[in-house]
């Protein structure tokens, strides 16, 4: 074992990422033992190829389906983030104006005394 600190967060990640992969692996094997069952004129060499090529597939596709997933999250993140600054920004120049006036308005009522 190395010597840098273990950062929580990271661990707390990396022990979720294994058990969701788990779970899918779970889930593909038994999609793949449903759909053999329906094929019973199957032998048993037979069915076993049929439900390692079906968890193969569907596993492949859940991870297809995930990448796409984990690309649309950063897109929006970025969508979102852009927003954010753009709000911030138009909040900044109306604070500024509206102090601004209220500068000029302070200006113009003192000097009309």
């Amino acid at each position: 074992m190395d010597e840098r600190p273990v950062n929580a967060d990271t661990l707390i990640s990396e022990i979720e990422g294994h058990l969701l992969a788990e779970a899918a692996r779970a889930e593909s094997r038994a999609a793949a033992e449903a759909f053999a069952q329906r094929l019973d004129w199957l032998t048993p060499a037979e069915r076993a190829e049929v439900e390692r090529l079906y968890a193969e597939d569907h596993l492949s596709l859940t991870r297809q389906t995930w990448r796409h997933i984990a690309g649309r999250c950063l897109d929006l993140r970025g969508e979102y983030e852009s927003r954010y600054r753009a709000l911030r920004q138009r909040v900044l120049v109306g604070c500024l104006v509206g102090l601004a006036g209220a500068a000029a308005s302070t200006v113009i009522v003192l000097a009309a005394r």
